[in-house]
């Protein structure tokens, strides 16, 4: 997918980049629980948004349809940016990076993250 963006938005690679990232997603967690990550009432915007893009996309509108996507993937998988950068500041220079003074609450206020009261 990122091939596709990087070549101009090129809708083969997006395409395909679509289909392995779904395809992914249900070998990972399964069939059954990926059908029921999209259908939730709660993910319902981003469901719509983010199957929407793909479809786009497949329909030769790629540079729109990336736009929905993007969204509706914001949408759909935004509960995980806390998680991802708790992970990344476990890591040895990226989370010595992210820990720096000035970039530790920008990355916080983009990633969601609460502060605690400690």
């Amino acid at each position: 997918m990122m091939l596709g963006v990087m070549l101009f938005f090129d809708g083969a690679l997006l395409a395909l980049g679509n289909l392995l990232f779904l395809s992914g997603l249900t070998l990972i967690i399964g069939p059954h629980k990926t059908f029921y990550f999209f259908a939730r009432k709660q993910k319902l915007r981003g469901t719509m948004c983010f199957l929407g893009g793909v479809l786009l996309v497949f329909l030769k509108y790629p540079f729109i349809g990336m736009i929905v996507e993007t969204f509706g993937f914001l949408n759909l998988f935004g509960d995980f940016f806390p998680v991802v950068l708790t992970f990344l500041r476990q890591l040895p220079f990226i989370g010595t990076l992210l820990s720096l003074p000035y970039v530790r609450p920008v990355v916080d206020r983009l990633a969601g993250s609460r502060v605690s009261a400690v």
